[in-house]
């Protein structure tokens, strides 16, 4: 049997169970499961942040990729799929509603007229900046727990 593809691992399951080294323990397992419950507890809160301040969760995440790209405070339709791993045409749909609500805007590029990015508006802008803030401040509770499990899955025993 072989890895999916998407997992990005080269390494077919006759390796994984050859390798005793890497054998997991239950204490792995638990940490495993102790690391997948605190991260699935963060995106519930952060799915609650994002409606309380009349956000979808995808509107957020679509916001926060737009500010947080690498570089530059604009992206395109592509790299916001890209990032929000979601297919082009469902990033076309979701930019469509954040313009009518006036939190994104289109601005044509600048060596290609075709070329179409995105960009926060001051309102997208202040939103994303007060679920930035309440963010970090559940990011910085979580940490030391989240360390800790990480810690346990290095354990060999």
């Amino acid at each position: 049997m072989k890895w999916p593809a998407c997992l990005g691992y080269k390494r077919n399951m006759t390796d994984v169970e050859e390798s005793k080294n890497n054998a997991l323990t239950k204490e792995n397992f638990e940490a495993l499961a102790e690391f997948r419950y605190a991260i699935r507890q963060f995106l519930r809160f952060s799915e609650n942040a994002a409606e309380a301040v009349g956000l979808t969760p995808n509107q957020h995440q679509a916001l926060l990729a737009v500010k947080g790209f690498p570089g530059r405070d604009r992206i395109t339709n592509g790299e916001l799929a890209e990032r929000l791993q979601i297919k082009h045409h469902s990033a076309v749909g979701l930019v469509n509603r954040l313009v009518a609500q006036d939190l994104v805007r289109r601005e044509p590029g600048e060596g290609d007229r075709r070329e179409v990015y995105l960009a926060l508006t001051d309102t997208g802008e202040a939103l994303l900046e007060q679920l930035a803030f309440v963010h970090r401040q559940e990011l910085e509770q979580l940490a030391p727990h989240l360390t800790g499990i990480l810690k346990k899955l290095k354990q060999k025993k």
